[in-house]
């Protein structure tokens, strides 16, 4: 169609136009979004501007995965039973909205759960049922944190956290850790100093007490003690984030500081993730009471989903979670083998911590290799991991020499494999 008031002349004229005049518009309508891509960034919040704006990047099919925390499909339990329970039976509380704290046949059994692993007088009414630990991590960041409030973190620390507290806009304040976890000397000091300088001490430390994430270390008992006693010292509260305990191979299992908790300064999370299956996303924080009742009014939805909650409960009825465990920590007591073995055979160079339970191992890499660039040429070849940069809250760009492998979701083959490219790579261009 011409239009109205277009002749053809006109339009064989525009078609005839030089290419300037084509890429004058081009240039403009470039400009034109990045003004309005501007005008979109300059109203968003500020916890909103401080986070990337990339898309998470897609994993290639056919890829060796080390990257992630994700299960060992062999070790996904059948759940047909207890979801068919919870579909039929339990019908009427599985399709309505659920209690904001839980149900609360699921906060007993987590009550009693924590209390047959150490924490004396846990009660229903102290559990808060989550969508998951990040959930229940969000949730005691929106309980603590103004903007500007200092936390502590160990360095390196668990990645996705970041970008949550960071989106709070918190200052992080960095303690180095060793073979025994957190450095709870370093932490000492730090609080002394920021006493003595009559800074506000900061309003948590949160770390992964078993099986750390990403280097697998596991606090020690006496550093433990360390650390709930300076809670109480200095008024600052423990997160406690332990989605791995359960997972041990090897040695006798240390308390959880909330075990340790006199005062009620540990605010202990927990999640099903580790114990059945990711995808059900049901978690919990365990904490002072006063805590749980602000913490349920601040839980936005209409209740975590009741249908993956009873299928749980359901589960753990049936006595089925022992058993369960058992295999998890035989299968992937194998994985992590392998994955020792195959480094050691590969990556000899390699600083390694051999952690006695989880899912990673952490590997600080030789001069002048930077983990960064071998991540990317490792998934050009189809290996997937995460350079450790990524598990800094501060400085990340200097961190470059450490990765991290988990070794859950990997068949032992391609345990093999993956490795095996990667010291092909290592070697082939250094």
């Amino acid at each position: 169609m011409l239009g109205p008031n277009r002749n053809r002349s006109e339009i064989e004229k525009e078609r005839d136009s030089p290419p300037m005049k084509t890429a004058t518009i081009a240039a403009q309508t470039i400009g034109s979004l990045q003004s309005a891509a501007a005008r979109r960034e300059a109203l968003l919040a500020r916890r909103s501007r401080a986070l990337s704006n990339a898309a998470p990047a897609a994993v290639p099919p056919g890829a060796i995965c080390f990257d992630s925390g994700h299960a060992f499909p062999a070790v996904l339990p059948d759940l047909t039973v207890e979801a068919e329970l919870a579909l039929t039976m339990h019908r009427g509380e599985t399709l309505q909205y659920a209690p904001r704290p839980g149900l609360p046949e699921l906060r007993d059994w987590i009550a009693e759960y924590m209390r047959a692993d150490g924490v004396p007088g846990v009660a229903p009414e102290d559990v808060l049922v989550t969508n998951g630990a990040k959930h229940a991590l969000e949730l005691v960041c929106r309980l603590l944190l103004e903007e500007g409030d200092a936390i502590v973190v160990t360095a390196p620390t668990y990645f996705t956290a970041i970008p949550i507290f960071r989106s709070f806009g918190v200052e992080f304040l960095e303690v180095p850790q060793d073979s025994e976890g957190l450095c709870v000397g370093e932490l000492h000091a730090l609080l002394e100093s920021r006493n003595r300088a009559g800074l506000p001490q900061p309003k948590f430390v949160y770390d992964v007490s078993d099986f750390h994430n990403p280097t697998g270390a596991t606090i020690s008992r006496s550093r433990r003690e360390q650390l709930v006693a300076l809670a109480e010292q200095y008024g600052v509260f423990l997160v406690e984030d332990s989605p791995y305990r359960k997972v041990r191979f090897d040695g006798e299992p240390l308390p959880s500081w909330k075990s340790l908790d006199r005062s009620g300064m540990v605010l202990s999370l927990g999640t099903f993730s580790k114990l059945l299956a990711p995808g059900l996303r049901v978690g919990w924080v365990c904490a002072a009471r006063d805590l749980i009742n602000r913490l349920i009014q601040l839980k936005a939805d209409g209740g975590s989903c009741p249908l993956t909650q009873r299928t749980i409960l359901e589960f753990c009825r049936l006595r089925r979670l022992p058993d369960h465990i058992a295999r998890v920590q035989q299968v992937y007591r194998e994985h992590r083998d392998r994955m020792v073995a195959a480094v050691r055979r590969e990556l000899p160079e390699a600083e390694m911590n051999v952690p006695q339970g989880g899912y990673y191992v952490w590997l600080t890499l030789p001069e002048p290799v930077d983990g960064d660039q071998l991540a990317r040429r490792a998934q050009e070849r189809g290996v997937i991991f995460i350079p450790g940069s990524r598990f800094f809250a501060l400085h990340a760009a200097s961190r470059r020499r450490h990765i991290r492998l988990a070794y859950s979701h990997a068949t032992p083959d391609e345990i093999d494999c993956g490795v095996r490219i990667m010291g092909e790579l290592l070697h082939g261009a250094y």
